[in-house]
């Protein structure tokens, strides 16, 4: 039984996120989607909205898991005796550090290996960062969030604030 953890903020997930997710389900018998929570780095959602997204995200998906943990990613990979990290790689950049990343968690967590997966080429240009500004600016993302985000995010524009 082969078990992975694909880690990040999801704030939010992105349909490049989930993409990845999907190619790399015939390679795992479990993957965990973990939310990392770093105290020091503001988000946009809250982590539980981020944790209920995955959750609706990936119902369907009986292999997918979603977690949260606070740390080292390398040591949520040993607590969830997971010896496999899932990265995407959208360019050259994200190579450079992702490498570099991959490298130090071999020296911290011996037992894991990451596979990095190229993202595809309709969503290589879709990063979390993007997706905030874009909301932040009111515009539509629904081009880049599955759809239960989308519609989620549209349901809350439609409400009055007072």
């Amino acid at each position: 039984m082969y078990t992975a953890v694909f880690p990040g903020s999801f704030d939010p997930i992105t349909s490049g996120h989930v993409d990845l997710v999907r190619r790399a389900l015939p390679l795992f018998s479990k993957i965990i989607v973990a939310v990392g929570v770093n105290n020091q780095k503001s988000t946009l959602f809250p982590l539980e909205k981020r944790l209920e997204w995955l959750r609706e995200v990936f119902r369907d998906y009986p292999q997918v898991e979603v977690s949260c943990f606070y740390g080292l990613t390398v040591k949520f990979c040993e607590e969830q005796n997971a010896h496999y990290l899932i990265r995407g790689l959208r360019n050259a950049s994200d190579f450079d550090y992702e490498k570099t990343i991959s490298q130090l968690n071999t020296i911290i967590g011996k037992e894991v290996e990451t596979i990095f997966l190229i993202s595809q080429l309709e969503f290589s240009h879709i990063s979390s960062t993007i997706v905030r500004e874009i909301i932040k600016g009111g515009g539509d993302v629904s081009p880049f969030v599955p759809g239960i985000i989308a519609d989620d995010l549209k349901s809350d524009l439609d409400q009055p604030k007072f």
